[in-house]
């Protein structure tokens, strides 16, 4: 069977290297995963790599330029996103990406389900009217925004970074498409950093992400 709606590969997971099974955690309880998603997403997990101390002292940094350098890697990634869009949602209008990592999910995403992409990009980046919204970081403030016609009022739309943190751009991103009359149907993410309880920022839109750290 295919892995439930929701579940993740998490650094908090065990697993055999003897039997080659492995354990996902979802909401605190514990399942089995199917083998074929549970390779693709260990394979994912395995090519993040980790800095300690980067960029600062105390921060562990989470690298997912590897997975790019693997053609499998990659597309383990772009499967298991598309693998649980499908099985969540009848119908998707469009994908939203963010500046500048979900560009790289985001696009491709739109070409497997024959449907546009639009992004969500730092303020003075889009010709045209556009619409902005700032919201607060750690020191000081930032503003992200999307243009005009880009989004159609009621289009069901599915936001993508590469992680969350904080929660900041992606929270700033769900007001802009709630302005622009969107209908959010989820956030979607490579990483959820746990410890920093980003989601919470997201006021109970959807989230989902492939791996926890």
């Amino acid at each position: 069977s295919a892995i439930p709606k929701g579940w993740c590969w998490s650094s908090s997971s065990s697993s055999s290297s003897s039997s080659g099974v492995c354990v996902c955690v979802f909401r605190g309880a514990v399942k089995m995963c199917s083998e074929s998603l549970e390779q693709k997403l260990q394979l994912v997990y395995s090519s993040i790599k980790s800095y300690p101390d980067f960029p600062n002292q105390g921060i562990i940094f989470r690298d997912i330029f590897p997975l790019f350098q693997d053609p499998k890697a990659f597309s383990a990634v772009i499967d298991l996103f598309e693998d649980h869009l499908r099985k969540k949602f009848p119908k998707i209008d469009l994908f939203v990406g963010l500046d500048a990592r979900g560009f790289l999910f985001a696009p491709i995403l739109a070409q497997r389900f024959g449907i546009g992409f639009v992004p969500v990009r730092k303020k003075g980046k889009l010709p045209g009217p556009t619409l902005s919204v700032s919201y607060t970081l750690e020191y000081g403030k930032a503003e992200v925004e999307m243009q005009c016609d880009a989004v159609q009022a009621n289009q069901k739309v599915v936001v993508i970074d590469d992680l969350i943190a904080t929660g900041g751009t992606l929270s700033a991103a769900c007001e802009l498409l709630n302005k622009m009359g969107a209908n959010i149907l989820e956030c979607l993410v490579l990483i959820e950093l746990k410890a920093l309880n980003g989601v919470k920022k997201l006021n109970c839109v959807p989230f989902h992400a492939l791996v926890e750290f």
